[in-house]
């Protein structure tokens, strides 16, 4: 098995015709890098990035992309993943899978699987529970972005009569007269030069996210289910910027895993090329329609 060093970390390279992407060995399991491949990494990258839980432990992010489980708890949330995982390889892909979580009793595996001819990936997150009672969480997806660009929110756009369509959760800490983020009507626009924390979230039954960054638009997927219930007041998509970094997240339903069971939260990126930056909710729409990303 091929590894390459990248950010002081040994990772699998996986390629195609377009695009390439960097899986972690030797911590994760972590995407790190994602780029077509005359490009450059659109994946944030913070290798000395850490944050202190309440027991003085030290979690690094590292950037990239990486699969926690929702509710976000201190306890629970920032347990390190220092740690070497197992990798097999897969037809044009691979499954990255990590020790058992010392506390949850749950196991993290990424499958990446790096589609024929297209500049797309799909990627399996599978959180299993280990332990010897039921655990009830949500697989959470958080893709860690490269600051300097603008991310699309798109908003549910369902003529619902004198009925509300549209929710959003807001953090404590989000501003929500901050200058940097436009409040369409279907669309919000969020800049990442911001001077301190912000964090949205809501239902998003569109299904996809995406950011503009150096004339390339990254869009990520996931299924949304009418039926399910999330946590954060019902949000299965989430932004987070704090000025360093722009985080794309997506979370699945709320689940409980009995004990051997697994809880699968599936998403798909697609990379695009020679796209103007969107300014505002005319550009996105257009940018919208001529990609057909509904």
């Amino acid at each position: 098995m091929k590894t390459v060093k990248f950010l002081n970390l040994a990772c699998v390279p996986l390629k195609n015709d377009f695009i390439e992407i960097l899986v972690t060995q030797s911590v994760g399991p972590r995407i790190i890098s994602l780029k077509f491949n005359d490009g450059n990494n659109l994946l944030a990258e913070l290798p000395d990035l850490r944050i202190t839980s309440l027991d003085n432990t030290s979690y690094s992010l590292y950037g990239g992309h990486r699969l926690w489980h929702a509710p976000e708890e201190m306890s629970r949330t920032y347990i390190p993943d220092d740690n070497p995982v197992e990798i097999t390889l897969r037809e044009n892909g691979l499954l990255a899978t990590q020790e058992i979580e010392p506390g949850t009793g749950l196991q993290k595996a990424l499958q990446v699987h790096l589609v024929e001819n297209k500049p797309q990936v799909i990627i399996h997150h599978t959180l299993t529970n280990r332990g010897l009672w039921p655990v009830e969480f949500a697989p959470w997806a958080i893709t860690m972005l490269k600051k300097g660009g603008i991310a699309i929110l798109p908003q549910a756009r369902t003529d619902t009569g004198l009925l509300p369509n549209r929710s959003l959760a807001i953090w404590p800490y989000t501003d929500i007269n901050c200058p940097q983020v436009s409040w369409g009507n279907s669309y919000l626009l969020v800049q990442t030069d911001m001077e301190k924390a912000f964090k949205i979230g809501f239902p998003n039954p569109r299904g996809w996210l995406a950011y503009w960054l150096e004339n390339t638009l990254f869009v990520k997927r996931a299924t949304y289910s009418l039926r399910a219930e999330y946590y954060d007041f019902g949000s299965s998509s989430e932004c987070y910027c704090n000025g360093d970094f722009l985080e794309l997240e997506t979370v699945g339903p709320i689940e409980m895993i009995e004990p051997g069971e697994s809880a699968t939260h599936i998403e798909t990126w697609e990379l695009y090329q020679d796209i103007e930056r969107p300014e505002n909710e005319a550009a996105v729409q257009s940018l919208v329609d001529n990609l057909d990303l509904d």
